[in-house]
């Protein structure tokens, strides 16, 4: 008996197409009809419409309930920066002294180029007099991890420290923000935009207690921000912050009226019986209010000890 011949033709029958078949394919001979049955399937399709429009509408539910507070293209206006802005408009918030000028500067509307009143701003990374809030975003998450960080250096680092450094400066903002709610309101100030300038300026404050707490940390060798060069260091930065918002806020609470003559003698009286009130709580806001917030943000203890007993006792005033 023989064994008979292996079938050559037979073999190659069976595994030379499909081998050929993959490579022609690009290695998806096999899944890509599965794959785009899958895809072609009215079942599928109809998924995808039905998940895609419930996310659309949940998109619009939670666009349309965040408006009934914040404008999100006004909020898009104030994140309208760019690296050379940022880098000015640090320089002017550390070194105001001789700037000018300090108008905003505004372009007629597209639409009606010809009607004087249809006037808006630019945003700010067309104009370094223009608010923004990625400065003050950015030097509020700074300045919680910045006194973290020098606890630390002083051997002083709890887990306490951040919780407590971002709680004050919490507090401190949402604080501030329910003052200008409560003095645009008194002031009559109606327009949401100039609330936003306001919310926008108040945050500037962190960028000179950052310099205090870096510059103070350097000449007090890890002592904290007390001592004559602590004091002559928040001194500058306050005076600084608050000549700034003096001029800056001058545009937003103290308007020029020569623009509104055709309005009548009747916006003219009320705009000079709320003009002494503004220029008090521009004053009182600018070096009052701010000296008392950048200095209870600004408060640094160099003493382990001391730190420890704070940190203990919100500690235990959180578990209490």
């Amino acid at each position: 008996m023989r064994s008979p011949p292996p079938p050559q033709s037979q073999s190659h029958s069976n595994y030379g197409p499909p081998y050929n078949g993959q490579v022609g394919g690009g290695g998806g001979g096999t899944f890509a009809p599965a794959f785009g049955g899958f895809i072609n399937d009215p079942t599928a399709q109809m998924g995808y419409q039905v998940g895609k429009t419930a996310l659309n509408a949940g998109q619009e539910y939670m666009e349309q309930n965040i408006n009934r507070y914040v404008s999100i293209s006004a909020l898009k206006h104030y994140f309208n920066v760019s690296t050379p802005y940022v880098l000015r408009k640090l320089l002017l918030v550390l070194f105001p002294w001789r700037h000018k000028p300090w108008s905003r500067e505004q372009r007629p509307s597209h639409s009606t180029p010809s009607d004087a009143s249809n006037y808006y701003f630019l945003p700010p990374r067309d104009d370094i007099n223009s608010p923004d809030m990625y400065i003050p975003v950015m030097a509020f998450v700074t300045y919680i991890l910045l006194s973290t960080l020098l606890a630390g250096l002083r051997g002083a680092f709890h887990p306490e420290v951040m919780g407590l450094t971002a709680t004050t400066a919490f507090v401190v903002v949402l604080l501030e923000i329910l003052g200008l709610k409560f003095g645009t309101y008194v002031l009559s100030i109606s327009n949401d935009s100039q609330l936003l300038d306001l919310v926008a300026y108040s945050g500037y404050k962190f960028v000179g207690v950052i310099v205090t707490l870096v510059i103070s940390e350097i000449l007090n060798r890890g002592q904290g921000t007390g001592g004559w060069a602590g004091w002559t260091v928040f001194g500058y930065t306050f005076m600084a912050n608050a000549f700034f918002l003096l001029r800056s806020l001058k545009y937003v609470l103290l308007p020029d009226s020569s623009s509104s003559t055709t309005a009548g003698s009747g916006m003219h009286t009320i705009a000079r019986a709320q003009r002494n009130r503004r220029t008090q709580f521009l004053f009182i806001y600018s070096y009052v209010v701010q000296f008392i917030f950048m200095w209870i943000i600004s408060r640094q203890d160099g003493s382990p000890a001391q730190i420890k007993t704070a940190a203990g006792a919100a500690k235990g005033a959180v578990g209490g």
